[in-house]
């Protein structure tokens, strides 16, 4: 009977064993692969200090007009252009100025990695089912596996500081862009690809004069929820060094303080809304952009 009430399981001296092994594995990796992690991760380091002192040092009045020039581009809606303006007002009278250029440094410098590394990725996914049936298991891992596991062996690599919240970030924000850019190279009409190879166009011409343009919709989809992944990792990326609207809100849970916590919890959510109005907005535009062509 107490077989069948215990699951069998190893011994402990043997799972010790089994978890040791792999500790002093990682271990030795980190001490002969950290230093060149550290310098192949150098530049993207560079590129995010200095960007976060271009905004932080930017006067306010610019920073106001270009966010409302790019919701404005984004979104060709006044009310989504004054709506963000507005919301970055409220966050400057509120003492939040400077946390939320932090937070959008190393928000648009991750969205550009995932950006950067992802459409390729979902490109090759849809050009071969095998390449897709690797890279799935591997998205679905990224999505679902705590964000905490994955801190500890970057922060064994990297330390403490912005490199390892930014790739904590990337790794949690990759997977959606990486997703809808297969999907939307799937869902190109296969008569338009027949078209395109009978007048001659290259695998090469095809993909990028038919294919991507025609998935930019759902591309832009997945740069929507990058965005929005991103943001949601903000407050678990300022646990290992990185500056923004994160710390205060670890602060606020560390001294319970309802106040400060709330207060950069909205600011975070109305950059998330502002984000997600003006991707969606320039998503619906090309959707409808591609509609009317087609139907000329």
């Amino acid at each position: 009977m107490e077989f069948l009430l215990e699951f069998p399981a190893l011994g402990r001296r043997t799972l010790s064993g089994m978890k040791q092994a792999v500790d002093e594995t990682f271990k030795a990796f980190s001490r002969a692969y950290g230093e060149a992690l550290e310098n192949f991760f150098d530049p993207l380091l560079q590129f995010l200090i200095w960007l976060e002192k271009l905004l932080l040092a930017a006067p306010w009045p610019i920073i106001l007009l270009i966010v409302g020039g790019l919701s404005w581009l984004g979104s060709r809606s006044w009310k989504v252009t004054i709506g963000a303006v507005a919301a970055f007002v409220v966050i400057g009278i509120f003492d939040m100025w400077e946390d939320t250029m932090a937070t959008l440094a190393i928000i648009s410098v991750a969205t550009l990695v995932c950006i950067v590394v992802g459409i390729p990725l979902g490109v090759l996914m849809s050009r071969s089912d095998r390449t897709q049936g690797i890279i799935t298991p591997i998205l679905d891992v990224m999505q679902t596996i705590p964000s905490f596991v994955y801190l500890i062996p970057v922060v064994m690599l990297l330390g403490i500081g912005k490199v390892p919240g930014l790739l904590a970030v990337c790794i949690y924000a990759l997977p959606p862009i990486v997703r809808l850019t297969n999907l939307g190279i799937r869902l190109v009409d296969k008569d338009v690809l027949e078209a395109a190879d009978a007048f001659g166009a290259s695998p090469r011409q095809k993909l990028l004069g038919v294919q991507v343009p025609l998935a930019l919709p759902n591309i832009f989809a997945g740069i929507n929820q990058t965005i929005m992944m991103a943001l949601s990792m903000v407050v678990i990326a300022s646990m290992i060094g990185v500056k923004g609207l994160g710390v205060p809100v670890l602060r606020a849970i560390s001294n319970q303080y309802l106040a400060l916590g709330l207060m950069n919890g909205l600011a975070i959510v109305a950059l998330a809304i502002i984000f997600d109005r003006v991707t969606q907005s320039y998503g619906k535009r090309l959707q409808a952009y591609r509609q009317g062509h087609g139907n000329d």
